[in-house]
């Protein structure tokens, strides 16, 4: 797994002959009614928007992350649909890499929740699985390359644990959203992980609408 940042607005916008930050574009726009635009002070406005939920103004700015992550994962980033995506594309390259997940027990009295708890044995035997069936996928999988079959149709051999990568494009109002909701407890780890990660970029490039949303890179 690995997450890193591509991209962030860059405002063209200069106040007192100072380029606009992204979050200071966020508050310019927020201003659009007020005869006082050009204020370059905005922590208040952006705290008090958010306390109030007025979301709209974090439309105005957007960032772009680079996710590598397995198949299994991506179909759960996916399903965020306000957000763009561009993703590898097992029909067009060959595929060479793969995750490897460490085995949880499952939550008998919660269907989306595990426990890290499995005794050593049962551990090794699922990380020893999980190898001899990525060995006998890829064997295959080069052979039907091998004898001309289209990667496309090729690749129904592949586990769910083949990597792939996403590029995820999005307002600051939705990763608030993506953050709260697959930070949660209720999010599967692998999936959480990067979300996590996600929330540290953010705290980086936006760090008072992460102030105001009380989050520290601590908080995991």
């Amino acid at each position: 797994m690995k997450v890193r940042l591509i991209a962030v607005t860059n405002p063209l916008v200069e106040i007192q002959n100072e380029k606009l930050s992204p979050e200071g574009l966020i508050a310019y726009c927020a201003r659009v009614s007020s005869p006082h635009q050009e204020n370059l002070d905005y922590e208040k406005l952006l705290a008090y928007c958010i306390k109030n939920r007025h979301w709209s103004i974090f439309e105005m700015v957007d960032m772009t992350v680079e996710i590598v992550t397995s198949r299994a994962i991506s179909p759960q980033i996916l399903r965020h649909r306000s957000f763009v995506f561009q993703e590898f594309s097992q029909r067009y390259a060959k595929v060479n890499n793969f995750e490897t997940c460490s085995p949880r027990r499952q939550d008998s009295n919660n269907r989306q929740h595990s426990i890290n708890d499995l005794d050593a044995s049962t551990t090794r035997w699922f990380t020893d699985a999980q190898e001899e069936i990525r060995a006998l996928s890829v064997e295959k999988y080069n052979e039907a390359l091998e004898k001309g079959i289209a990667r496309e149709c090729a690749r129904m051999l592949l586990p769910l644990n083949t990597q792939t990568k996403l590029y995820m494009k999005g307002s600051v109002r939705s990763w608030i959203h993506y953050i709260e909701v697959r930070t949660d407890a209720g999010t599967q780890k692998e999936h959480r992980d990067i979300a996590q990660e996600v929330r540290d970029i953010f705290i980086t490039q936006f760090p008072v609408t992460a102030s105001a949303l009380g989050w520290s890179a601590s908080a995991r």
